[in-house]
């Protein structure tokens, strides 16, 4: 490949620019950033991760597509690597802390459009008393027992990427079901990555035991947070993991 030297002797990458993106990308490929069969952000998104215009991610996506590394359908471009195609895991239901997958009886959910606590605003980059979208999830036993109470509340960049979330803002009153067991699901389509980190705490002189979930992006933009409360003294809060395969 040629190359040029700058004024300070450092070497120049000549190759057409977007060339260099498309090699950029293809790392992120490799080394999982996209897990094979995933969802590739947008061009616009793409455009502002690189520092380029969307004409040059245009050309770039178009390079990697003939080398096979991406495939494209009405939905937009998703990772060809050959392997697994992601999978969410149990552990990462939605809110953390949901008792089953989709909801069930003794769970309730409501949305409302509010300042979130200082806590979440300060982890999801909102200045103080800007409103946004905040999730309250209960749910208990049949007998009444086993509480757990989940609060969630959602980044601008999520309602900025995510259209169904933001479609909720409209309804936000706090006292319409609004049930979000797909918010995760909605994240993977807008094309985002998902990463989380729980922080499980007992709460002093109770029973009660405090999971924070904070979950971001490949671009480690934050999404979300939740701060969940189990009443461990009649529940039990299951994790489940993945081991990586030894190799």
């Amino acid at each position: 490949m040629a190359r040029t030297a700058s004024p300070d002797h450092s070497p120049v990458d000549a190759s057409p620019l977007y060339r260099r993106v498309a090699a950029r990308l293809r790392g992120e490929l490799h080394d999982g950033t996209f897990p094979p069969g995933g969802r590739l952000p947008g061009e616009r998104r793409l455009a502002e991760h690189f520092g380029v215009s969307r004409e040059t991610v245009r050309q770039a996506l178009e390079l990697l597509r003939r080398d096979g590394l991406l495939a494209t359908d009405r939905r937009g471009s998703h990772v060809a690597l050959p392997g697994p195609a992601p999978q969410s895991p149990a552990s990462l239901a939605f809110p953390v802390g949901a008792r089953a997958a989709r909801p069930c009886a003794g769970d309730r959910a409501t949305v409302s459009w509010e300042p979130p606590s200082r806590e979440h605003a300060e982890a999801l980059g909102l200045a103080p008393d800007r409103p946004t979208l905040v999730h309250r999830y209960t749910s208990s036993t049949a007998d009444g027992g086993g509480r757990r109470t989940a609060v969630t509340s959602f980044s601008a960049v999520a309602l900025a990427e995510v259209g169904e979330l933001a479609r909720y803002r409209g309804r936000a009153d706090g006292s319409a079901s609004a049930q979000l067991w797909r918010a995760y699901d909605w994240m993977r389509g807008a094309g985002l990555t998902l990463h989380h980190r729980d922080t499980i705490t007992r709460l002093a002189d109770t029973q009660a035991v405090r999971v924070v979930r904070l979950v971001h992006d490949q671009y480690a933009r934050p999404l979300e947070i939740t701060d969940l409360l189990v009443d461990a003294g009649q529940d039990a809060l299951v994790y489940e993991f993945t081991l990586p395969a030894a190799g």
